[in-house]
């Protein structure tokens, strides 16, 4: 007679449906803890929201598919650590909408970029071209940022479907006070202006950790 080990792996379509309840339970367990912990699903200290201007480079990081080539995941190994940094925690995250983690790295991991020590104008030489700058580079070049002027029509908006949507500690005077910048010193700002202010921002949250 038959024993029940036989009779699984004698049946294809039955192996199929145990594997994904065995699978799904042990997913469940993984997963569904981590929704009460306070590491995954709270902000750090110093993480802090973006500007109306990072914001928007945002947009265009993800408009351009920086985020296909270039991860923003540093994971805990020492050979992530000695190259790209302090390694990442879901505590700054949080306020992503959608993550920007990635998977492929073309380019470099972005994570801690704006800890490195680069220039303001490195970033834009190189996003104009940049085998100017990184020779080995196969990086495709941006120059029409710099022409661009960055469209502010929908920026108050995205503001407050963060705040409202997404529970990002945006307050009411602090997206004016951002839309009066707009009205002022950002006023002129092109799209290449908006995309470095992003680069510079990443990592910030975690200068402490990194020192």
């Amino acid at each position: 007679m038959s024993n029940a080990h036989e009779v699984v792996e004698k049946n294809v379509g039955l192996m199929i449906v145990l594997i994904l309840i065995a699978v799904s339970f042990g997913g469940l367990a993984e997963i569904v803890p981590l929704f009460w912990q306070k590491a995954t699903t709270e902000p750090l200290e110093t993480l802090e929201p973006y500007t109306a201007l990072e914001m928007e480079g945002r947009d265009i990081y993800i408009r351009e598919g920086c985020h296909v080539c270039h991860t923003q995941m540093v994971r805990p190994l020492r050979a992530e650590t000695e190259r790209f940094g302090v390694y990442s925690v879901a505590g700054e995250d949080v306020w992503e909408h959608p993550f920007l983690w990635g998977s492929k790295r073309t380019g470099p991991d972005l994570a801690r970029v704006g800890l490195r020590p680069i220039t303001e104008q490195w970033h834009r030489e190189h996003l104009r071209d940049p085998r100017q700058v990184v020779p080995e580079s196969n990086m495709p070049a941006y120059p029409w940022l710099q022409q661009t002027p960055l469209d502010w029509s929908l920026t108050e908006r995205k503001l407050k479907v963060f705040k409202n949507a997404f529970g990002v500690p945006y307050t009411d005077e602090g997206i004016a006070e951002q839309m009066n910048k707009i009205n002022g010193e950002w006023g002129n700002a092109t799209e290449e202006d908006a995309l470095v202010a992003y680069l510079l921002s990443l990592g910030q949250e975690r200068k402490e950790a990194a020192q």
